[in-house]
């Protein structure tokens, strides 16, 4: 509570004048970074022209997004998230928005069932990859880091087979 009050240049009690607890806080700062990552993979992938681009763009965005905010990132993804329900519920609904952003740039013919699958396998792949970058302490280039795993997933669907 006292590294975000002296980062809003407030005081203590002055944050507990808009939050009724440090939960309350804790639920509306994970909410803020599921919005801010969602948006910016939303003006990252709108902006490409070609599937391919679309996804590298957003593996790029999420890891540039985990690298410049490694903080907001563990907050969101960290184990501590999931050890509670309500706050591992939102990280759900981030895993699952942004896994809907992806599901709808799959450019092959699958039932959407198996889209949305494959949509999810993305979002782990992004997850798992930004979870090293904020834990290792050799931050890694999110532009490299976006062309290895673009490559991977483009490779890869056009390998998928459709029913």
């Amino acid at each position: 509570m006292e590294e975000i009050a002296d980062a809003a240049g407030v005081t203590k009690p002055v944050l507990y004048q808009h939050f009724s607890s440090k939960r309350a806080l804790y639920l509306e700062l994970l909410d803020d970074v599921d919005a801010q990552l969602s948006a910016r993979l939303l003006v990252a992938t709108t902006e490409a022209t070609t599937g391919r681009e679309r996804v590298e763009r957003g593996f790029a965005e999420y890891f540039r997004f985990a690298a410049a905010n490694p903080a907001s990132f563990r907050l969101l993804f960290g184990a501590s998230v999931r050890n509670d329900p309500e706050f591992s519920a939102v990280a759900d609904r981030a895993i699952d928005r942004i896994s809907i952003l992806i599901s709808g740039l799959i450019e092959i013919d699958v039932p959407d069932a198996q889209r949305r699958v494959l949509a999810h396998a993305m979002v782990g792949m992004a997850e798992a990859t930004s979870r090293t970058l904020a834990t290792d302490g050799e931050i890694q280039d999110p532009d490299l880091l976006a062309s290895w795993l673009a490559e991977m997933a483009w490779f890869g669907l056009r390998g998928v087979r459709t029913e």
